[in-house]
């Protein structure tokens, strides 16, 4: 069984700040490169962030850069996504997906395509 689970969304204030992690179990994330996505009510899916395999390649879309920070940790087969200084327009659910390194296209990533495995999602609210 290939999973990811997200976890670390809630309800945050605007200008607040939200750690979300990606825990994969059945496979080992080291040989996956991650995005993190997110689809808000309303609208169509989008990239967010995307890791190479080894940590080594981090991108981000325009609208999160400077804001929000994607890392992983192998040896827990763990990726996270730091987000900072949140806005009312990133409040979506937040969706962790993997693919084989070998498959792995950063760019084809940040456009939405080439992720293989899929997480269920975690529900990021920004309010006042």
């Amino acid at each position: 069984q290939l999973q990811l689970v997200e976890s670390g969304g809630g309800l945050v204030q605007p200008g607040g700040s939200l750690r979300l992690s990606c825990a994969a179990s059945g496979f080992s994330l080291d040989a996956y490169g991650i995005g993190w996505f997110r689809q808000a009510p309303g609208k169509e899916r989008e990239s967010v962030s995307c890791i190479s395999s080894s940590g080594s390649s981090a991108d981000y879309v325009d609208s999160v850069k400077g804001r929000f920070t994607i890392s992983r940790d192998n040896a827990k087969n763990t990726v996270h996504l730091q987000m900072n200084s949140l806005k009312p327009e990133d409040t979506a659910v937040y969706y962790c997906a993997a693919i084989e390194y070998t498959y792995y296209n950063a760019f084809y990533c940040l456009n939405g395509g080439g992720m293989d495995i899929w997480g269920k999602g975690t529900l990021v609210t920004v309010s006042s």
